[in-house]
């Protein structure tokens, strides 16, 4: 069985996570050398754990912010079955140990890359998607040979609890375990020494998961957020542009990690753009409803707490001049926020100032393409970027003057949806990457391997007396072969 505490970290419970670290200490050594059909056995144990439990996930979801079924479905189910299929698929090819390249004066000499588990982990996920952001990290874990010990979120409990019974009822504690918890047990978690922590969250907390990883000089992977921009230019196709940001800022009732944060539109294209997202909200959400918060395929924010803070940003952009031109209508008592968009917002608003995460989407306009790249350059870097424009000079003039974790070109999100590019952010917005074969890198130590068969020793010139000849061979050898 695996481990479960009480909310709050108490004695009890902190002898419980010293407790199962320590077995998962001992038992890392045994998995370094789990086969491969051993690591196939437990993905397929995972993924079938999540189809049993299908139908517990959405009606969880819903319990916790109304989050409708298909987008439970999108957004939960189908990344965990996806990456354990492409695991399964390319596992036996990550790990096999693999001939290099070598200098010619190491003949006779195997160089060889070889994956091993870096051991044990802590996986801390968030609670926008509690399931794909616990379950696609433990399977690059599960991939690489590690143990793993999971920190869900406190925020989603029906979602943790569902978490919480499918780890029980498919892992031994001393491989994987799960710890319910508020903040006091994710603290007591990084306490411990693991050999690799996988931290999906925002930048604050980021910061303190590496400080405490680097007690221990723990590697880590953060996959954080961001004020992930769009640009569109005055060729864009404005109701194309309304269609697929929509489609990815409204999802999840915007609180999605690479959602688009704000819009920086050309001047002549805004009230465009605005009338295109008045049609998308209309027929979305309004002519199957009364109301989007009648809809059923519309989701809220978290809890009250969040819903105060997107709250209070909506306020204090119309505050500083801003206005709504799109939506607008909130319910605090059921943390409703109908689909917004702001115009005229000020640069220096507050709203522009930290991510949003939630509905609402700012405009700002711009006349000079420079001007928008200087906005997003005195930034910190994003998770995401997208662009959309009909000219491919402008894209890739884009593409080339930002740096940012992923960016997308008329289109957002989907840079994410291939498994076999890698995902996630650069400085603020993250470190380490993820996704197929990335995910399964970051829990592996890709160690070094010599082998010598024959030839010449490479060490033979190091031992005294260093003679003149020596030194002409040394030399000859930088110019050659170095």
């Amino acid at each position: 069985m695996s481990a479960v505490i009480d909310f709050q970290l108490n004695d009890q419970a902190a002898i419980e996570i010293e407790r199962v670290f320590a077995l998962q200490q001992q038992y890392k050594i045994e998995l370094r050398e789990s086969t491969l059909q051993q690591r196939l056995a437990k993905l397929q144990r995972l993924k079938a754990a999540v189809e049993a439990n299908q139908q517990k996930i959405i009606e969880a979801a819903y319990a916790d912010f109304k989050k409708p079924e298909v987008e439970v479905l999108v957004g939960e189910i189908l990344p965990v079955v996806g990456a354990v299929n492409f695991a399964m698929k390319n596992l036996k090819k990550w790990i096999k140990p693999r001939k290099v390249k070598k200098p010619v004066n190491m003949l006779g000499i195997d160089t060889i890359l070889f994956p091993e588990p870096k051991g044990s982990s802590l996986i801390i996920a968030p609670w926008n998607y509690p399931v794909f952001l616990t379950f696609v990290p433990l399977v690059s874990a599960i991939a690489a040979g590690c143990t793993a010990m999971l920190k869900p979120s406190e925020m989603t409990p029906h979602l943790s609890q569902v978490l919480q019974d499918i780890v029980e009822e498919t892992f031994e504690e001393k491989e994987i375990a799960l710890f319910q918890g508020d903040a006091s047990v994710s603290e007591k978690l990084l306490e411990q020494p693991f050999d690799h922590i996988f931290y999906t969250g925002n930048p604050e907390i980021g910061k303190v998961v590496m400080a405490a990883a680097a007690k221990h000089l723990t590697s880590v992977t953060l996959e954080l957020g961001g004020k992930s921009p769009v640009i569109v230019d005055a060729s864009a196709d404005v109701k194309q542009v309304a269609e697929r940001v929509a489609a990815g800022k409204f999802l999840n009732c915007g609180q999605t990690c690479v959602a688009p944060d704000y819009i920086l539109v050309h001047e002549s294209q805004q009230q465009g753009l605005i009338n295109a997202f008045e049609e998308i909200v209309d027929q979305t959400w309004l002519q199957h409803s009364g109301s989007v918060e009648q809809s059923s395929d519309y989701g809220r924010i978290v809890n009250q707490r969040h819903y105060d803070r997107v709250s209070s940003l909506i306020a204090d952009a119309k505050q500083s001049g801003a206005s709504v031109a799109v939506g607008g209508k909130e319910n605090g008592d059921d943390n409703f926020i109908e689909p917004t968009v702001l115009k005229d917002v000020p640069r220096d608003a507050k709203i522009m100032q930290e991510e949003i995460f939630g509905p609402v989407l700012p405009l700002i306009t711009y006349s000079d393409l420079e001007d928008a790249l200087d906005y997003v350059n005195t930034r910190p870097k994003p998770l995401a970027l997208y662009v959309f424009s009909k000219i491919k000079q402008t894209a890739d003039k884009v593409l080339h003057a930002t740096s940012s974790g992923g960016t997308t070109v008329n289109n957002v999100m989907i840079h994410g949806m291939n498994p076999n590019l890698p995902f996630g952010g650069v400085n603020n917005s993250g470190v380490g990457k993820t996704n197929g074969y990335y995910g399964f890198l970051e829990f592996t130590n890709q160690k070094a391997v010599a082998v010598q068969k024959w030839g010449m020793n490479p060490l033979g010139m190091l031992r005294p007396p260093y003679t003149e000849k020596m030194k002409k061979m040394v030399n000859l050898m930088i110019k050659r072969f170095a």
